[in-house]
């Protein structure tokens, strides 16, 4: 009697698990499988096949996060490995600026000459090079900014692919489109930003963005 009914609690629970399995499994696509959805319901790490070597618990959701892993890294070591050029230039164009205020200050106390005078310009113009060249580096920290977007917006996203319960929650990828454009602090950005979600394509939102930018650089203009 004992073992009709341990059979029989057996076979409801099973039952139970089977039925859990095909309302949440459902909702992944192509991507579901019996060993992601048991994970997904009962917290078990197991160890996932990859594409290398796919098996029947290969899921193209963990692939995706994968190479959304691999951007966010390229993204960030980029930007570490950018940051140490850069403030090595700005340390070497800082040394020669002072060694050419030193230089400047020598010729002032030599006597008035045309040599002295030529050296004079030369100093001169080696300045205005270098300050030209230290306000050209301010694009790094304009790009630097943009890949920080980049690299948290993969991050977003792969959040949201890996979970399924906000795989397929309108409101969450709209929170993240929503937090993706608070960050951006240039109407340019926002207008390509706009642009992409509309519809149009890269080109067309990168030339909306640069005719924003070109119209408020003549407007600039026009005050002065």
């Amino acid at each position: 009697m004992s073992g009709k009914s341990g059979q029989k609690g057996f076979s409801v629970a099973g039952s139970l698990v089977s039925d859990r399995l095909l309302e949440v499994c459902p909702r992944l696509g192509k991507a579901s499988n019996n060993a992601f959805c048991f994970q997904l319901l009962f917290g078990v790490h197991m160890t996932f096949s990859g594409s290398n070597q796919p098996d029947l618990d290969w899921s193209q959701i963990r692939e995706t996060v994968k190479l959304l892993t691999v951007s966010v890294a390229q993204v960030d070591g980029s930007m570490r490995e950018g940051d140490e050029s850069v403030n090595l230039l700005a340390e070497s164009f800082t040394s020669m600026v002072e060694d050419m205020n030193a230089i400047n200050q020598v010729l002032m106390t030599l006597e008035p000459s045309e040599e002295r005078d030529k050296a004079l310009r030369h100093c001169s113009s080696t300045q205005q090079k270098i300050h030209s060249s230290i306000v050209a580096f301010q694009f790094y920290d304009r790009l630097q900014q943009c890949l920080q977007h980049v690299s948290t917006g993969l991050k977003g996203l792969s959040s949201i692919v890996e979970t399924p319960n906000r795989l397929y929650n309108p409101a969450e990828w709209q929170g993240l489109q929503e937090s993706i454009r608070g960050r951006y602090t240039m109407e340019s950005e926002k207008i390509m930003f706009d642009a992409i979600h509309q519809g149009k394509s890269v080109e067309e939102a990168l030339a909306l963005a640069a005719s924003f930018d070109q119209q408020a650089e003549d407007d600039e203009i026009e005050l002065f």
